[in-house]
């Protein structure tokens, strides 16, 4: 396969999915990680696609939601970080929500050690760590599979968060920025709004990477979050803008 073929081929992917990791486009190409590389930087030159850590995405708009193994891929570090210090601002005894997503399915990783938690999710990976590796009580919300990205979505797990009252919300985010969170699923919106709406605090867990991105659906504006946790390669634009707003930042790393 010439280069400009792999370009039409990565751009395709991009395009469809939002982000895809290196390691997708290796095997699904045939060709070495140095080509691969070669190629994205090639197409980031050209302003067709932004190289991230692990990966490339396309810019601004996420037309898709990435999948469950595309994101895993991603920013491992700062979601360890993020997930690290989002674990150290849970009381004794609380009733958490962890959304569905890598980045909650990092500080699902740090309370394994905990047995006085109760955790509701809609994230399948959440709820398999915690029944194997946990002494945390867990509810599982149910609701419409969403293959793609592990977990449940749709009027029936937003029904079921509605009858439960909620200490703290660990809340993802494929893209956000300064007016709040957003994403391309509008079964997700439903689920987002209805956690808001029991929790006591709602914290947006988010690496940096996925800021001043929008999608189709505004899920929640910033002003719902007390606390963002995001990781220290936010831009210093960024942390003055969100610094003067209602919620609290804090940069994990």
């Amino acid at each position: 396969m010439i280069p400009v073929e792999r370009h039409q081929q990565i751009l395709a992917l991009v395009a469809d999915r939002g982000v895809v990791s290196i390691a997708e486009l290796t095997e699904r190409l045939g060709v070495s990680h140095m080509t691969i590389r070669r190629d994205v930087q090639k197409l980031e030159e050209q302003g067709a696609v932004l190289s991230v850590s692990g990966g490339v995405r396309s810019a601004d708009r996420l037309a898709a939601e990435p999948s469950h193994l595309t994101k895993s891929a991603l920013y491992n570090e700062e979601k360890r970080a993020i997930g690290r210090t989002a674990a150290r601002q849970i009381p004794r005894n609380s009733c958490i929500y962890l959304d569905a997503g890598t980045t909650t399915l990092a500080l699902a990783r740090e309370v394994v050690d905990r047995d006085d938690l109760l955790v509701v999710t809609n994230d399948f990976m959440v709820a398999n760590l915690l029944m194997e590796a946990s002494q945390c009580r867990v509810i599982h919300t149910g609701g419409t599979v969403c293959r793609e990205n592990r977990s449940c979505v749709g009027e029936s797990a937003a029904r079921s968060l509605r009858h439960l009252a909620i200490d703290i919300a660990f809340i993802s985010a494929s893209c956000w920025g300064p007016r709040g969170l957003f994403t391309p699923d509008e079964d997700k919106v439903m689920v987002k709004q209805a956690v808001s709406e029991v929790s006591s605090k709602r914290v947006l867990l988010s690496d940096s990477s996925k800021y001043n991105r929008i999608a189709t659906f505004l899920a929640l504006p910033l002003e719902s979050f007390d606390r963002v946790v995001t990781d220290t390669h936010l831009s210093e634009s960024a942390r003055e803008l969100l610094s003067a707003g209602s919620c609290e930042l804090i940069l994990a790393g």
